[in-house]
């Protein structure tokens, strides 16, 4: 079974994000940057499933500039074999992300495809479900289990009303939630084996997709202030106060 794991260079989520003076993105200088937590679940389900003796080689994929490479790399010291880095300094949305994916798709010929659910700076939720549309396959998003038998793959989902298992013919699409597993460190051994690892570098501009985003960002803006709260003398002033100040009461 070959498994394909994208993975995304996002803001480390230990980091105060900061807004740019001008509000037109976060700022990125001297940031550290590392893979989206979802997607660090996503390498060890992938990892966990090659240890089991299900799987027998791990894709990871990237999307994005060149430093993205640091990501891959990252991801195959933690068990992947090979990666494979699609090349673009273009901002690029989900539908874009989905269809670059897809080519990788067709290319590689996958069993399965593991990939977080969101990622914590754009937090859309779309590219897994974009892609098993492109893609034409089943998809078992949120997952919190993931059981491979023969040519199934049982997906225990997270829901409103509680837990929800789907089974899914493969190849098929997976997306994790966090608590599908709790992701490893990379040793050093493992670390300096992986710069020995072969990734591919493949221009996103000579995969035939339409890279122009249709969405525009126009603002980016901090959260409000909070306020700090206030001390009443006793229970008519509160009730004063949320009558006449907070008004939700008449």
């Amino acid at each position: 079974m070959k498994i394909l794991v994208p993975v995304k260079r996002a803001i480390d989520y230990n980091v105060k994000v900061k807004v740019k003076a001008d509000q037109s993105n976060v700022d990125l200088a001297n940031v550290k940057m590392s893979i989206n937590p979802f997607c660090e679940i996503a390498v060890e389900e992938a990892i966990r499933l090659k240890e089991a003796g299900i799987a027998t080689e791990i894709v990871i994929v990237s999307i994005g500039p060149a430093v993205c490479v640091e990501q891959i790399r990252t991801a195959l010291a933690l068990g992947g074999d090979r990666g494979i880095h699609i090349a673009t300094d273009l901002d690029l949305d989900s539908l874009q992300i989905a269809k670059l994916l897809h080519t990788v798709v067709v290319k590689e010929s996958p069993d399965l495809v593991i990939l977080g659910k969101q990622a914590i700076d754009s937090d859309n939720n779309q590219t897994g479900q974009m892609l098993a549309a492109l893609s034409n396959m089943g998809q078992g998003t949120f997952a919190s289990k993931v059981v491979v038998e023969e040519n199934m793959v049982a997906v225990t989902r997270e829901i409103d009303g509680g837990l929800q298992t789907v089974k899914l013919s493969l190849p098929a699409i997976v997306t994790t939630d966090l608590r599908l597993n709790e992701p490893r460190y990379a040793s050093l051994p493992n670390i300096m084996k992986a710069k020995r690892k072969p990734v591919e570098t493949i221009a996103a501009d000579s995969l035939s997709v339409a890279l122009a985003s249709s969405v525009k960002l126009i603002k980016v803006m901090s959260p409000a202030q909070r306020v700090g709260g206030a001390k009443v003398a006793d229970v008519n002033e509160l009730v004063a106060k949320l009558r006449t100040e907070a008004k939700v009461i008449a």
